[in-house]
């Protein structure tokens, strides 16, 4: 690991927006490099708000061929739904070939009882689509989801010849006033980056700062995007200084970050050379 002497993470402050429960391993790695470290979760979740949906596709797990799992809480959405009616990962009955995002999503999709036959050398739900391709033809394949996923995905597997059953697994829910609060007090003082697992989290940061407030952070401002279709939803936005997660693992996170960062400073210093 890199020493706080080294990293160029030492005395930045980094905003994590995602939940606590999900980003110890992260936030001790940016800890003993030296960062500072604020947690500001700006996507949470509920239950569907019906689950009649869900709870028949769980009921019936094992007529499908294939589960997809585009996110860890897809998995936990699973997983808490099918141990409350006695069906999925927490059963005896038999369950369908897995495939996952990323590495994260696997390791979520293998501790809640699935064999996870395949990851995506992407870490999209466009790259699971593409890749497993034609594998998925023809067979039934289950999609458990978020209410604002996507919908590419469906679309691409549709293609592909799968039959889909997509549904609502979780919500995620908008930020409130307490939410906004938090996030102008964080940016009171300074903030060197900011960290994205989902176009969900950014969408809910323009809400929460403002657009007209955007333009001035370009220049100060790291913004990881963990995941393609995260980087789009930031450049979508107008933003300009992204630095690229690998995937989603925390080794790839810290190098992003860490490498931007380097590169940042460097370019600095030949600049102050030159004048």
């Amino acid at each position: 690991m890199t020493s706080t002497r080294e990293s160029p993470l030492r005395e930045k402050t980094v905003i994590v927006t995602r939940a606590a429960a999900q980003s110890g391993g992260l936030c001790e790695e940016l800890n003993a490099r030296g960062a500072c470290v604020r947690l500001l979760p700006l996507v949470s979740f509920a239950p569907p708000e019906n689950c009649d949906a869900l709870d028949t596709a769980l009921t019936a797990i094992e007529t499908f061929d294939w589960v997809l799992f585009t996110s860890v809480n897809a998995v936990q959405a699973v997983e808490r739904r099918g141990n409350e009616l006695q069906s999925g990962p927490g059963s005896a009955r038999k369950l369908p070939r897995a495939a996952a995002v990323g590495p994260v999503t696997a390791d979520a999709a293998e501790a809640a009882g699935f064999s996870v036959e395949y990851v995506a050398a992407d870490h999209s739900g466009a790259g699971l689509a593409r890749e497993l391709g034609e594998e998925l033809r023809n067979k039934k394949v289950f999609l458990p989801r978020s209410d604002r996923a996507n919908p590419e995905l469906p679309a691409a597997l549709r293609r592909c010849g799968a039959l889909v059953t997509e549904v609502v697994a979780y919500r995620n829910l908008p930020p409130n006033a307490t939410d906004r609060e938090q996030l102008h007090e964080m940016f009171r003082n300074r903030v060197d980056s900011i960290l994205f697992y989902s176009p969900s989290a950014v969408e809910n940061f323009l809400e929460l700062l403002g657009r007209e407030r955007l333009g001035p952070l370009q220049g100060r401002v790291v913004m990881v995007a963990i995941g393609p279709t995260t980087a789009n939803a930031l450049s979508a936005a107008g933003i300009q200084r992204i630095a690229r997660a690998a995937d989603t693992t925390t080794k790839a996170i810290v190098e992003a970050l860490e490498g931007h960062l380097a590169r940042t400073k460097k370019r600095s210093a030949v600049g102050m050379a030159e004048q």
